[in-house]
């Protein structure tokens, strides 16, 4: 049982290990945040519902989720073959294609939240 639960402390630390690499490391990951600090203020200002803030959070945490995930493909293609080679090419370009999905998704979900506050707050 303790070995059980000293696993699940150390799978613990490292997600918070690589959740902070990402943060220091990646600048598409801290540029998201950024948009993403600011739409909590604007959550906070709009006082949107809960399940807006539910579909909100989703969403972002789909976009950050596939980044990362986007970024370990790459790290490990480039460990893998440095040069430049055209599987390679097609697997970033794949995983890249994955965060446009999740980015362009984030951002119906972000429209279909705001659109009715801006609507009503400047007669769109």
């Amino acid at each position: 049982m303790w070995k059980f639960i000293n696993g699940r402390i150390k799978s613990i630390g490292y997600a918070i290990k690589g959740a902070v690499l990402l943060v220091k490391t990646e600048h598409s990951i801290i540029a998201q945040l950024c948009v993403f600090l600011f739409l909590t203020i604007l959550g906070l200002v709009f006082d949107i519902s809960k399940q807006d803030w539910i579909d909100q959070i989703l969403a972002m945490g789909l976009v950050l989720s596939v980044e990362g995930l986007n970024t370990a493909a790459e790290k490990l293609a480039d460990f893998v073959h440095l040069e430049n080679h055209p599987k390679i090419g097609f697997i970033k370009d794949i995983s890249a294609g994955a965060v446009t999905f999740a980015a362009l998704s984030c951002s119906i979900v972000i429209f279909l939240i705001y659109y009715p506050y801006f609507k009503d707050c400047f007669g769109l």
